[in-house]
Order: C-alpha cells, then structure tokens, then sequence
C-alpha cells in the first residue's frame, strides 16, 4: 500500500452505534424518497454546468442533507472567491454537499468512481478531479492539474484523510494535495465536520466506513432522529503563511487546539 492509499481502521461493526432514537418508518422512507429527487434533479442539471448561480448550488447542497432529516448549522468565516483550496476530515456521504453549501467546488475522488454506473459520467461532467491512488507516479500529473484549476480562480474541494473516518476518531491529512495550494499561490480554506444528536453526544450514525454500503448509510441517517450536521469554518490559511506542504497539512488539520474566528452562524432547521 502507498503513502496515497491511506485506510482508517473504523468499521461498522466496530464504530457505528445503534441509535435508540429511531424515526418511524413511513417518515424516513419519505426522507429517502426527497434525497433521490434532490440527487436526480442535480444529476439532471449537471450539464447547465458554471450557468447554475452559486447561491442556488448552496441551497441544493443544504436540501440534500435536510431532507434526510438532518439539521445543518454552519459556523464561521465566509469562504472568500477565487482559486481556493477547500480541505475537510471525511466522515459522511454528506461531506460532500456540507463542503460545497461552504462554497462550490471541483471535488478530488479516487479514480474509481469514474468507472461507476451514473455516478461516474455525472461526476466527470462535473468536473470532478480524479486520483488514481493505486499509480503513486500518476500523483504528479494529478497536482498539477489540481493547481492549474486553483489558477483559474476555481474552487477546489478534497478531503485529506483519503479514507472516511467514523467521526470519534480521525486521521491525519495527507501532504500531497497542498503542494498545489502553494504552486497555485491560493489560500487554504479548513472546514471542519461533525455530527451530533441534538442532546449534545457525537453520532456515528452518518459515517460511511469500512464495508459499509451506500445504502446502509443513508438508511440510518434518515431513520436516525435529531441529528445535526456541525460544519464549522476555519480561520484562512493565507498564501505564503507556510514554507512548505508539510506545515500547511499541519495547519489545516482539525483539532482541539484550533481556534475558529467566528463571524456568522447559519441554522437550517
């Protein structure tokens, strides 16, 4: 295994606890039914492509994750525009529309995708930015392509770990994707992600891990009751702040210790 095939030791087995919590079924087989048509109704956007305004992108984003009966309450600074490096800790299928209701981004995925049904034309027409993970010399190519997008002025978003941690526990940020931030000379925007019931404890209901299937996940989220999705912004990692991609990683990794500057909080109820 090479240092850009990192895997997170959680399992569902292991990690995701059963929650007494639990919505009736006829509810959470709506909420099922309003995220695959939020899903559908983007798929079949897709091709309309920059022409989609970025405020209705959010607002799609924070649906998807709504109808599954999920709270969203956003903390933080604002993600500024231009070429900007998004970077989050991984937990959740829905990572992905809580990055892009921060700001709308190219994401990073792993090459596979590529060659799933649907999803992998969808993602390619999206302009989804590909890692072929099991060629550790493709990786090169792979950043520059990264970096020419950030000089673009576009946002693009990735998630560091490189493998979905259950949300107790996490992993370290790979340094490989912050080389383009500093080729590109952009600022780094960390986002950080959480789930939680709404007494307070942290939920591993939402995590897709290990073996899990799509499904399965999705499944206890929309049948888990009060569940929020905490996506906390942090302070801006300026352009030239770090001399090299090891320190910027270091920088931008969720902790304890990280101190956000909070200018706004949004709560969708």
């Amino acid at each position: 295994m090479s240092v850009w095939q990192p895997s997170a030791p959680c399992t569902p087995r292991a990690c995701i606890a059963v929650t007494a919590s639990a919505t009736a079924v006829p509810r959470a087989v709506l909420r099922l039914a309003a995220v695959t048509a939020l899903v559908l109704t983007g798929v079949v956007l897709t091709p309309l492509g920059g022409r989609i305004p970025a405020e209705w992108v959010r607002r799609w984003c924070r649906w998807i994750v709504r109808a599954a009966g999920v709270r969203v309450r956003i903390t933080g600074t604002t993600a500024p525009t231009g070429g900007l490096l998004l970077v989050a800790n991984h937990i959740s299928w829905m990572d992905i529309p809580l990055l892009a209701a921060v700001r709308p981004a190219r994401m990073v995925a792993k090459s596979d995708i590529r060659d799933w049904p649907v999803a992998g034309p969808v993602a390619a027409r999206g302009g989804v930015l590909f890692i072929d993970r099991h060629r550790l010399r493709a990786l090169p190519g792979t950043v520059a392509r990264i970096a020419d997008a950030l000089r673009a002025g576009q946002a693009v978003g990735v998630f560091p770990e490189g493998s979905t941690w259950c949300g107790r526990a996490q992993g370290t940020f790979r340094r490989a994707v912050f080389q383009a931030a500093l080729d590109a000379d952009v600022p780094v925007q960390p986002v950080h992600l959480r789930y939680r019931l709404a007494e307070g404890s942290v939920s591993t209901a939402p995590a897709f891990i290990g073996d899990d299937s799509l499904l399965a996940s999705v499944w206890r989220v929309v049948t888990t009751r009060g569940l929020i999705a905490e996506v906390e912004v942090r302070r801006l990692i300026p352009p030239g702040s770090h001399p090299d991609r090891r320190t910027l990683a270091r920088a931008a990794q969720p902790g304890p210790t990280a101190q956000p500057a909070w200018t706004h909080t949004a709560l969708v109820a």
